[in-house]
């Protein structure tokens, strides 16, 4: 008689998968260390255990598998009392109904045989090609990443699946939604803040002052504030300073008149007269006084074109000169190595920090804000322009199949390592508790064919006078 377990006879339940001598996945040996039996040997991994969930499947495939074995103990009592009309002397239908019993108890335990054989050996019996999964986990394990590999990491069939999906338009369709947009930009927004919030101020501000500082040191500045200069000079920019400075000195003499001629009689010599160090130092006020008026009232003044010729020349000099390049490089360095200047470049980072935190936070914000509007200008012009579809699904394809045909050994590796790693009993458990109910189907359905096969043959034997 067939046992309700297609797998062969029911396990004690000390003999179970969960047996003496083993453990559940993540449960702790003898020796406190997870993930081994006392025997040794590993057990499943948890990212493999037979769940709740399995168990309740499990029993779905035993109620099946109880349909099944009622189906051929059913044909096995129509078969005896076939068996015994015929032998009773009854003619006719006991030759029709025990040769269609025998034939589907045939089917039934032949497809028995071949049902338990993929999960165990029928009634433990050593028969060859047998317990399949258990036995040939790793090969099978193997032929589905050699599988995947070849048939779904294939650079052509990435390709035309990426170009069949048409992603630039998608994503310019769904972009160019402007609830879509500020989801996007949230996110964003959030990525960006905790990536500000998770880097250290001090190591960003170490980084960033070395940054700048080797920078400027590497690039040379005399040229490039010579062409500065020159262009300067050639349109006229450095008047509007100099008048601005001619305003200044005339407004300040004119204020502190009185101090520049005490500072000239301070400097006379003891001998002279009083009287003649404050005419001289009235006459000098007077006359610097009146040159500066005349610089500030005079476009054309013979000093405003000493100042063109002077400057015209220092630019000339910081670009060709190398002594007058040479000492700008050594005011520079000698500037950017000053204590207060890296403190500054340091202090740049946290300001920017948190004026980025700042407006990310903000909704209203004008760096969400244009993000916002240039991510829907961008969803707008995806959607509409074929060109850039072309070219953004291009980079899509390119990148896909770099990846799979680059990595496309990991990632099968990946599969086979994985079932490799499972234990054999549990996985074989697993697998019956998925697909064992549809299996049981077989078994009735070769017992019906089977029946109806024997029908046949028996019929037309009859028929042919046999």
């Amino acid at each position: 008689m067939e046992r309700n377990d297609s797998t062969g006879p029911e396990e004690p339940e000390a003999r179970r998968p969960e047996r003496a001598g083993e453990l559940r996945a993540g449960a702790a040996g003898p020796d406190g260390r997870p993930g081994e039996a006392s025997g040794g040997r590993p057990v499943t991994l948890g990212s493999f255990a037979y769940t709740a969930a399995d168990e309740e499947k499990r029993r779905g495939v035993r109620r099946m598998k109880t349909t099944a074995t009622g189906l051929l103990l059913l044909v096995a009592l129509v078969y005896v009392l076939a068996t015994w009309a015929k032998s009773a002397g009854v003619g006719g239908w006991p030759g029709f109904v025990a040769a269609a019993a025998e034939a589907g108890m045939v089917g039934a335990l032949a497809d028995w045989f071949a049902v338990t054989a993929l999960f165990k050996r029928p009634l433990g019996l050593p028969i060859p090609h047998t317990a399949i999964i258990p036995t040939k986990k790793d090969q099978l394990g193997a032929s589905l990443g050699s599988f995947v590999g070849e048939n779904f990491l294939s650079g052509d069939v990435v390709r035309g699946r990426i170009h069949a999906l048409r992603v630039g338009r998608r994503l310019g369709a769904w972009l160019a939604e402007p609830a879509h947009a500020d989801r996007v930009t949230a996110e964003l927004s959030t990525a960006l803040r905790g990536a500000l919030r998770v880097l250290r101020d001090s190591d960003v501000q170490a980084v960033v002052g070395e940054a700048i500082t080797r920078r400027a040191n590497a690039a040379e500045v005399g040229p490039g504030l010579g062409k500065m200069l020159e262009k300067i000079v050639a349109d006229g920019g450095h008047r509007k300073v100099v008048d601005l400075v001619c305003v200044k000195a005339h407004d300040w003499l004119v204020l502190h008149g009185d101090s520049v001629m005490d500072a000239v009689q301070g400097g006379a010599p003891g001998w002279t007269p009083r009287f003649v160090d404050k005419r001289i130092g009235e006459r000098v006020y007077k006359e610097l006084l009146r040159f500066v008026t005349e610089m500030r009232d005079m476009p054309g003044h013979p000093a405003r074109a000493s100042i063109d010729t002077f400057l015209t020349d220092f630019a000339a000099d910081l670009q060709t000169d190398s002594d007058t390049r040479a000492r700008v490089e050594r005011l520079k360095s000698e500037i950017l190595g000053r204590g207060e200047v890296q403190d500054v470049i340091a202090s740049a980072w946290s300001s920017v920090r948190t004026m980025i935190i700042a407006a990310a936070e903000d909704e209203q914000s004008e760096l969400r804000l244009r993000a916002r509007a240039s991510l829907m200008a961008l969803g707008a012009r995806l959607a509409t322009d074929e060109r850039l579809q072309a070219k953004l699904d291009g980079w899509l394809e390119d990148a896909a199949v770099y990846v799979v045909t680059t990595y496309r050994t990991e990632i099968t590796s990946l599969i086979s390592d994985t079932v490799a790693s499972w234990d054999a009993d549990q996985t074989s458990k697993k697998i019956e508790a998925h697909i064992g109910r549809d299996l049981q189907f077989i078994r009735i359905n070769g017992t019906v064919v089977g029946a109806l096969a024997g029908l046949l043959i028996y019929t037309v034997s009859w028929a042919l006078g046999a």
